[in-house]
């Protein structure tokens, strides 16, 4: 799809500066082997999605969950999107498997089952592009659940003080644009997807999401940790 759209670290730098243009992303090809020399030469950490899950046998998966415990124990923050979420679970105690409930595609809706004064969600849920077969099953003592779903029970996480967390991290893709979604469920549809959930996934294409609210939480986040720091 790239030659359509922004690889990741474009998208996720635009995503960011179109809420605070101070904002400014650098990408490291951690599938690689490039992995940041330090714990704090950014000033905060986001990990994306990715096509490889936490239980793949390559050699950047164990390096990357140390670097991630290193730069929590350093106090600097960190998001954590889709395969992001799924190995900050893993590297910080709990577990992610490959789910047999098959692929989850499309606009899901989330239910909110904490409210940290950060995440100021209005009402009790939120909707997004979903797009995954692996999920968190296993949460470290640490945890919070702060989202659900019927389809992902840990939909959005919170490690440490929920209020004042030192990592968060979120199952679905507020990043996407129905665009790129669409072009994803195309793509993958042809080997990867059940035509049931193709069919679902583009049904439930163009329903409002709330990737502009989680991009606020993301920012009040960052934005508290910093000046904890």
């Amino acid at each position: 799809l790239n030659q359509r759209f922004d690889e990741y670290p474009e998208m996720f730098g635009k995503y960011f500066a179109s809420a605070d243009p101070t904002v400014t992303a650098t990408g490291f090809a951690v599938v690689d082997g490039e992995l940041p020399q330090a714990p704090d030469v950014c000033d905060a950490w986001l990990v994306t999605g990715s096509k490889y899950g936490v239980y793949d046998d390559v050699p950047w998966i164990e390096p990357l969950k140390q670097f991630l415990r290193d730069a929590r124990a350093a106090g600097v923050p960190i998001i954590g999107i889709c395969f992001g979420h799924q190995i900050m679970a893993e590297a910080f105690g709990g577990r992610a498997v490959k789910s047999d409930k098959g692929w989850g595609c499309g606009v899901h809706d989330y239910d909110v089952t904490q409210k940290p004064g950060w995440m100021a969600v209005e009402g009790g849920s939120f909707t997004m592009h979903a797009m995954h077969q692996d999920q968190v099953v296993a949460l470290p003592d640490d945890a919070t659940r702060l989202a659900t779903s019927p389809f992902c029970k840990n939909a959005m996480v919170s490690y440490g003080d929920p209020e004042a967390p030192d990592a968060i991290s979120i199952q679905p893709h507020p990043e996407f644009d129905r665009d790129f979604a669409e072009a994803l469920v195309d793509l993958r549809g042809a080997d990867l997807l059940t035509q049931p959930r193709v069919d679902a996934a583009k049904k439930s294409f163009g329903a409002p999401v709330d990737g502009a609210n989680f991009l606020k939480w993301a920012l009040a986040y960052l934005r508290r940790a910093r000046v904890a720091a």
